[in-house]
């Protein structure tokens, strides 16, 4: 397994950690991971998987990952945590899109992207591609982001059920990536947390084959680094053939959204957020 650097905050509002592991079948890990603790009440965060064959894929999802630390850190703050992380995913997304213009052999590369930050309680993300942001809370578990493939669209238009894309051959078919284009279309949500909540970012390694009632029960026990590394050895256990990465993030901390999202139950908060329940 390999743990990606990151920068610490004394006496922080929270728990951050990321794990990134190859996975029992490649030799190979084409996924990335890393953070950066602004202060703390801020916090950065993200994973990402790289497409293109193994050279191309790993090179995409390292730049994804430090480029866009590096263009949030350069960031000026009163920009904002979302109009920060946006930028910073758009600054990766061209560099990326440019070296595969200029190095033939990476012209295939590209990567999905979920990164988040949380400052002062609130989480703002950016995602494009099939790794996902899960939030835990009250012992259920919610998908937030939509994966960017053509099977996923077809659930949410109803032509497929979920069972049925949980196996599909195509399900990993990408319909949007970081690199693929000049400019990229990045989902973007903000939400509040509450004391307590736990946020999971994985890549499809994970998911493919650990439900989501497992993935919630793992998120419980332990402090962030403990719960990435049981998350990748349960996975690792039923054989995963994939890589396999995680970010954790816990909100230790109290935050001003407590009774906004207490008014009312929490699947159906959601919705309100998101348009539909999840």
């Amino acid at each position: 397994m390999a743990e990606s650097t990151g920068s610490g905050a004394a006496q922080a509002d929270f728990d951050v950690a990321v794990l990134s592991d190859a996975g029992t079948e490649r030799p190979d890990n084409e996924d990335a991971c890393g953070y950066f603790i602004e202060s703390p009440q801020a916090a950065l965060f993200m994973v990402a998987d790289g497409i293109g064959g193994y050279e191309g894929g790993e090179i995409a999802s390292r730049m994804a990952v430090d480029l866009t630390i590096e263009a949030y850190r350069e960031s000026p703050p009163a920009w904002g945590a979302a109009k920060r992380l946006q930028r910073a995913v758009q600054r990766a997304n061209i560099e990326i899109h440019n070296r595969a213009i200029v190095v033939p052999e990476l012209r295939r590369m590209g990567t999905t992207l979920i990164a988040a930050v949380v400052e002062g309680g609130r989480l703002s993300a950016a995602h494009v591609g099939d790794s996902r942001l899960y939030l835990a809370r009250g012992g259920c578990l919610s998908q937030i982001t939509k994966d960017h493939t053509a099977v996923a669209e077809r659930v949410r238009m109803g032509l497929m059920s979920a069972a049925r894309a949980r196996n599909h051959p195509e399900r990993s078919m990408l319909s949007r990536s970081l690199g693929r284009e000049l400019i990229v279309s990045v989902d973007r949500l903000s939400m509040p947390l509450v004391q307590g909540d736990r946020v999971l970012l994985c890549s499809d390694g994970l998911y493919n084959v650990l439900e989501d009632g497992e993935i919630e029960h793992l998120l419980r026990p332990g402090d962030a680094a403990a719960i990435c590394k049981a998350l990748i050895e349960t996975a690792n256990a039923r054989g995963s053939g994939d890589n396999l990465t995680v970010a954790v993030f816990i909100m230790h901390g109290a935050t001003p959204f407590a009774a906004d999202v207490a008014g009312t139950g929490w699947r159906e908060w959601l919705g309100r957020i998101f348009g539909r329940r999840r």
